[in-house]
């Protein structure tokens, strides 16, 4: 005996918020096909995302540290896993459909190249003149076309409801392009609260990650206003707090996050009852989106953000690895576009088949690239002593 996707899909009906999306109204797939007999829609959304190639990629890809700067450090597959952990929590709370949230959780950074921010942002300057370069886009690409796992089909083939959330995720790091899913029409709550997971565990890792690594000061960083709230809630003084020592950071990063995710839960709960929010075609009706901060927050996290801009992002370790990866991804394009014959057979084959220009194949051939993959690549390409 066991629980069949009907049955699944009635918790739904009676455990969820009358503004959440049940996985029986989905707008569903662009090809159509049977459903399973104990997966609801959304569970079988996370799970091809789980399996693909670009999930697995991103282990090897850079949050702020390249692979090799140390084990601890957050990858693009460990932020991965804690916004899905976060963005779960959130739904949860909100009654909310979890399995919605953590399939958009899943599968909103696949689009992300070797080296993190510099990496996409130097692709996007390569690619001016061929339609540019944007990971949330790149994403939308893997999951409706690039990852090929179907015989019938590109892509993953995920319901319109993953592939709106992935199209509007919406944080200071993306760009929006919504045309083609209703752009007027707000997202659903749980792609709401899937952009305030991704925000919670960038700003609070990377200070973690940036504590870490001792390139932030940790006198400076408990002057925060967001740090301060921490160090009231735990009824201490920064002077009792030592964030040079992992015990004392863990536990102040730990109150960060729960301060985060349950002023996020308050917040979003007060504006859906101020708005009046009583269904789903409500919530899409609004002007704004219904889940975010309180007022206070969100301006000590405009604080926080500016605090890691100027003293972690622009540091001069991570300027330096910033710089190498630049030169890294402008060279394999470079040497990639003058001498195609240079990439793998199956690249060759597209080239072959006419689809899509040789910029565009050279860069997704590079976006899918984790960090060690690409620095191996431009040592076989440029050092005469390396096997090719």
């Amino acid at each position: 005996m066991y629980v069949t996707r009907e049955e699944l899909e009635q918790r739904e009906e009676r455990e969820l918020a009358t503004y959440a999306m049940r996985s029986s109204e989905s707008r569903g797939r662009v090809f159509p096909g049977p459903e399973h007999p104990y997966r609801t829609a959304y569970q079988r959304d996370r799970d091809r995302i789980i399996h693909t190639t670009a999930f697995r990629r991103l282990q090897y890809k850079t949050q702020v540290f390249v692979y090799n700067e140390g084990d601890h450090y957050r990858n693009r597959l460990t932020h991965t896993v804690e916004v899905a952990q976060i963005g779960r929590t959130l739904a949860r709370a909100l009654s909310c459909n979890e399995d919605l949230s953590e399939a958009i959780c899943l599968a909103h950074d696949l689009g992300h190249p070797p080296f993190g921010h510099t990496g996409e942002a130097t692709l996007n300057q390569l690619m001016r003149a061929h339609g540019g370069y944007d990971h949330q886009k790149q994403t939308y690409r893997i999951i409706t076309k690039l990852a090929l796992r179907y015989p019938a089909h590109p892509g993953l083939n995920l319901t319109y409801e993953v592939r709106e959330g992935v199209v509007k995720h919406d944080t200071d790091y993306d760009v929006v392009d919504a045309r083609e899913y209703n752009a007027g029409e707000r997202g659903t709550l749980e792609c709401q609260l899937s952009n305030l997971a991704d925000e919670i565990a960038y700003n609070t890792s990377d200070a973690d990650d940036g504590l870490r690594a001792g390139i932030l000061d940790p006198g400076e960083f408990l002057e925060l206003a967001i740090s301060r709230r921490v160090l009231n809630s735990l009824g201490e003084a920064p002077s009792s707090i030592d964030l040079t020592q992992p015990l004392d950071r863990y536990r102040f990063i730990r109150r960060l996050v729960g301060i985060e995710v349950s002023d996020a839960i308050r917040a979003s709960g007060e504006r859906l009852d101020a708005a009046g929010v009583r269904d789903l075609a409500g919530l899409r009706a609004q002007a704004e989106n219904m889940a975010d901060y309180s007022a206070e927050v969100a301006e000590e996290n405009r604080e926080l953000k500016r605090f890691l801009f100027d003293r972690f992002y622009r540091h001069f370790r991570v300027v330096r690895m910033a710089a190498k990866a630049d030169r890294t991804v402008r060279a394999l394009f470079g040497a990639f576009v003058e001498e195609p014959a240079q990439l793998p057979p199956e690249a060759q084959e597209l080239l072959a088949q006419g689809d899509g220009n040789v910029h565009r194949i050279v860069c997704d051939y590079i976006a899918g690239m984790t960090d060690r993959y690409a620095i191996a690549e431009y040592r076989r390409l440029f050092d005469t002593r390396e096997p090719v």
